[in-house]
């Protein structure tokens, strides 16, 4: 029997953070009651830009991280060895009976991998979820990380029917919930109004918030163009925000797209972006965490997607899989503008307690 159970936690990239930060939180709440529980927070430095990583610390009430890897910058390939030297060296250092990985970026798949040849236990939040599409960097993390994950942390029972058709037994899959709608939930009241909300005079329901980054979106100019044209076009002259991801803001510098509607502005930190979102009549988007985020809120949200590893949100969500056509947004938006979007509901224990239930299993699995 374990006495003290001591678990890394991973972070790497902007989802990973909204993602921890419930698991953090419980763990304290379960310590302050005197459970035998420690954590250290791995940051691996995937992600470097200020308002898409620092940010999300600070007003995510997230201690400082433990250790840094510093690994940010270069090719997947060299961003995957990096992450993974990094954490063996620490590992070797000081080892720790659990990795928590989270969600499907590179430092996920990284981790589990350096994690399981040290013979360190690997969970996974998030588990079992599937676009199916093998072109996305993030299927290959998902299916590499599941693939040697011990304990599997899933959002919905579709996630689970994933893992088992992968052969995974029931008795390591857990249905808990979404961590993301837990950080949503508890912080939603400490929304942070923008300052482009009085710029430009915005007023609920009356403006579309717009995110992009996908490569198949971003990367031909040609088809880039055509998108956004086609969004303007058919938005009835309504505000278009448009955080810009630092990838696709190059592109769109090459370009010159300018419209009196179109407002570029530069990323947000969590609880400002999240402000927009809530009071907004639509988004549109190619971030599969975003539509979550809509679902819950209620919002109506245009995936720019062929495909999807969270059809949750549209089975019972408020999003919609428009795909990449640019001539599919007219009629989306004719539907949106019709009042005929549906209303959607929230899927079963999306409820705020998913990292409080995640930990619960934790002490119990370190009992055995």
């Amino acid at each position: 029997m374990q006495k003290n159970l001591k678990i890394d936690i991973i972070a790497g990239a902007r989802p990973n953070f909204m993602k921890i930060a419930p698991i953090i939180e419980a763990i304290k709440r379960n310590q302050q009651t005197g459970a035998d529980i420690r954590y250290r927070l791995v940051h691996t430095g995937q992600h470097y830009d200020k308002n898409m990583s620092d940010s999300f610390f600070e007003q995510l009430g997230i201690p400082h991280p433990d250790v840094n890897l510093g690994a940010g910058g270069g090719t997947q390939a060299e961003q995957t060895a990096n992450i993974m030297i990094g954490y063996e060296k620490l590992l070797l250092q000081e080892k720790s009976d659990l990795c928590l990985v989270v969600g499907d970026v590179t430092s996920t798949m990284a981790c589990a991998i350096v994690a399981q040849k040290l013979h360190v236990k690997v969970g996974h939040v998030e588990a079992g979820i599937r676009s199916g599409d093998w072109s996305m960097p993030e299927e290959i993390n998902r299916m590499v990380t599941d693939s040697i994950t011990n304990y599997f942390f899933t959002t919905t029972t579709i996630a689970n029917d994933n893992l088992k058709k992968n052969g995974i037994e029931d008795d390591r899959i857990y249905l808990v919930g979404n961590t993301m709608i837990d950080t949503l939930l508890k912080n939603r009241e400490r929304f942070q109004q923008p300052s482009i909300w009085k710029e430009i005079g915005l007023e609920r329901g009356q403006y579309m918030v717009m995110t992009l980054h996908r490569p198949a979106n971003v990367d031909e100019e040609k088809k880039l163009k055509e998108l956004m044209n086609e969004i303007i076009t058919h938005s009835r002259g309504l505000p278009l925000i448009f955080p810009v991801h630092p990838r696709t803001a190059k592109i769109l510098q090459n370009m010159g797209i300018q419209h009196p509607s179109l407002h570029m502005i530069e990323p947000l930190g969590y609880l400002e972006f999240n402000y927009l979102v809530e009071k907004a009549k639509a988004v549109i988007t190619d971030s599969g965490g975003i539509t979550e985020e809509t679902t819950v809120m209620g919002v109506p949200c245009m995936t720019l997607r062929d495909n999807t590893e969270r059809p949750e949100t549209i089975t019972l969500g408020t999003n919609e899989l428009i795909g990449t056509d640019p001539k599919a947004i007219k009629p989306a938006m004719e539907k949106l503008f019709g009042g005929n979007w549906k209303k959607g509901s929230i899927p079963d224990l999306w409820d705020g307690h998913a990292a409080e239930r995640i930990i619960k299993h934790l002490l119990s699995l370190n009992r055995l």
